[in-house]
């Protein structure tokens, strides 16, 4: 657990490819998709949280906060991490927040002590997720100290790309290594769109289970 870092779990998303609704509690196993990404990463901050819009009692099982954007309009994830920079600031002591989504049930369990140690020599840079050569830019961790920018960014001048306000401020990408299964390699950071999705990552659970 690095204590200096709060953790952000997105779940804000209207899932159209899934057919609508709450995609991270869709079951998986003998859990939910939410219970997986939160099980991943509480190990690894000092202090979690989850982002979503609508009654949150849903998410009572959890035991996390639950956050509905700061912003109106359903803005994206980068509506959720600017929710989980102004709670993380607020709330913790904290000088990082780690964003995950939460439909990718298998990113890494030291995720966050390699993105904190590539900043050790960048301090106010955002530290992104890559693998395969394609970076996540929803598993991120991003300094507190930018969320007076990141505000502007996605009020002021209402852009809600994640990686263009990435590129806007500095980063730097960590790659993480394929999973590999078999005769396959499966990218850590699979995340679940489709129904097709959930089978192959029912699939791919059982696989990885001891």
């Amino acid at each position: 657990m690095d204590r200096n870092v709060a953790g952000i779990i997105l779940a804000g998303g209207q899932s159209r490819r899934m057919g609508g609704g709450d995609k991270p509690l869709l079951s998986l196993g003998k859990a939910r998709l939410i219970d997986h990404v939160a099980s991943r990463l509480k190990p690894q901050v000092a202090a979690l949280a989850l982002n979503a819009n609508g009654d949150p009692a849903r998410f009572a099982g959890l035991g996390l906060p639950v956050l509905e954007d700061t912003v109106p309009g359903h803005a994206g994830p980068l509506a959720g991490i600017l929710t989980g920079l102004e709670w993380a600031a607020r709330k913790t002591r904290c000088r990082w927040l780690m964003s995950a989504a939460g439909d990718t049930p298998f990113f890494p369990d030291d995720l966050v002590e390699r993105l904190a140690a590539a900043t050790r020599d960048r301090p106010g840079a955002i530290a992104v997720a890559s693998s395969d050569g394609r970076s996540h830019p929803t598993f991120a961790l991003w300094p507190l100290g930018l969320r007076d920018a990141l505000h502007h960014f996605l009020v002021e001048k209402d852009n809600r790309r994640v990686s263009a306000f990435m590129e806007s401020q500095g980063h730097v990408e960590v790659e993480f290594p394929m999973i590999a299964v078999g005769n396959q390699k499966i990218d850590p950071f699979f995340n679940v769109n489709t129904p097709d999705d959930l089978a192959a990552a029912e699939r791919l659970l059982q696989t990885l289970r001891p």
